[in-house]
């Protein structure tokens, strides 16, 4: 039994937990996307769109080539297995793990009940016009149903009213998503889109969480407490009592991983490959990433998004992509989609410390990849970055 890894192989084993190192599937199609989600079990939604919309970045990361409209049909389709719930952040997730999300509604039920100056109190009118306007009509974008006797525009996101009961409705469960439409989220009662024993289905909330924990350290490879309850956003306390059920149940295997400060988890299904071949520019919001001290844990990589940073503090980039060269994250770069003019344009790129020499030669098919899937005809450098001549030489000698 595995008692003790390197800090090499913790890496492989998270990789490979993750879908990399395998190689890509020609052509990619729907059974091939399935399974990629089924392997994250989740896919974590953002409005940003400066390059790609968030949820179709860790499929191309990890399958190459594919059609997003096969995902769509896949994940947002009226009749598809998938819907959305605060999941990690908002999230696509299995329509089967739904269930396991109530305790997370009654949270919200029960934060908006203590909180009385929360917007849905004396609201009530408009919550029920909401309920009455889905039933009546089926699923409805909030646009759809927008009240045209609105009073007003408050807040920082200038939600209507009717889109402040929908999202107040949509936290507790008393509607569901249904698909989108664009990007716009669906709203349905969950009559209109869950199957009834899904609706049925009563999970106590330590089960629940059991379960989480058991999808989360399966994705994670191995992990630390805070690694595995980051996944779906589980405070740490309730994570330890479903990690010590499962090391009794045998599916985690605790494990010393040198230069750890802590003890850590493998799941008993974990493959520890001696060898990781692999190629992605990861979108700030994949899982690999996402927790930024597990990040910093596994690669040595200190990462910070900088959309949300006012332009003249940016330090990388708007849309900084971490670039993963077999089991290295070797630099980042930051990406923009000009949709008008069929460009790819590479803001900045920066090497990581400890880089290999000539790394721009492997991060030249990456670059190719991202232009092909995004149908754009060229790829231009700003010239920003200390990667970024290196790159844009070996582009122009490819």
């Amino acid at each position: 039994m595995v008692d003790t890894l390197t800090a090499a192989q913790a890496r492989r084993v998270a990789l490979a937990a993750q879908g990399f190192g395998r190689a890509s599937p020609t052509p990619v199609g729907v059974r091939q996307l399935r399974s990629t989600v089924t392997r994250l079990n989740l896919l974590q939604l953002d409005s940003v769109n400066v390059l790609e919309r968030s949820h179709y970045l860790p499929i191309h990361a990890r399958l190459g080539q594919y059609d997003k409209a096969d995902l769509d049909r896949l994940t947002l389709g009226r009749r598809s297995d998938y819907t959305e719930f605060w999941a990690h952040e908002a999230a696509i997730i299995p329509i089967q793990d739904w269930p396991l999300f109530r305790w997370r509604m009654d949270f919200y039920r029960d934060w908006y009940r203590r909180h009385p100056d929360a917007w849905v109190h004396g609201n009530d009118k408009a919550v029920a016009w909401v309920l009455a306007e889905l039933s009546a009509k089926g699923p409805l974008t909030a646009s759809s149903i927008e009240d045209d006797t609105r009073r007003g525009r408050t807040g920082w996101w200038d939600w209507s009213e009717t889109k402040r009961a929908l999202e107040y409705l949509f936290r507790v469960g008393e509607v569901v998503a249904a698909g989108r439409k664009g990007f716009e989220r669906v709203y349905a009662l969950p009559s209109q889109k869950l199957p009834a024993a899904i609706i049925d289905r009563e999970v106590p909330e330590d089960e629940a969480v059991r379960i989480l924990i058991a999808q989360s350290a399966r994705a994670h490879g191995v992990g630390t407490v805070r690694d595995i309850a980051d996944y779906y956003r589980i405070k740490q306390a309730p994570a330890r009592e479903a990690i010590s059920s499962l090391v009794d149940s045998g599916e985690l295997i605790p494990v010393t991983v040198a230069g750890w400060k802590e003890r850590a988890w493998l799941h008993r299904d974990a493959r520890i490959p001696r060898r990781m071949e692999a190629g992605a520019l990861l979108s700030p919001f994949d899982p690999v990433v996402w927790e930024r001290a597990r990040a910093l844990r596994l690669f040595g990589f200190h990462y910070r998004i900088e959309i949300y940073s006012p332009a003249p503090q940016r330090v990388f980039g708007y849309y900084s992509l971490p670039i993963l060269v077999d089991d290295s994250i070797v630099g980042r770069i930051d990406l923009k989609n000009d949709r008008q003019a069929r460009v790819l344009r590479v803001q900045s790129a920066w090497r990581e410390e400890g880089a290999p020499a000539g790394i721009e030669d492997r991060i030249v098919p990456l670059l190719e990849r991202m232009r092909t899937w995004q149908g754009l005809e060229a790829v231009e450098f700003a010239g920003r970055g200390d990667l970024s001549e290196a790159l844009g030489g070996a582009w122009a000698a490819r």
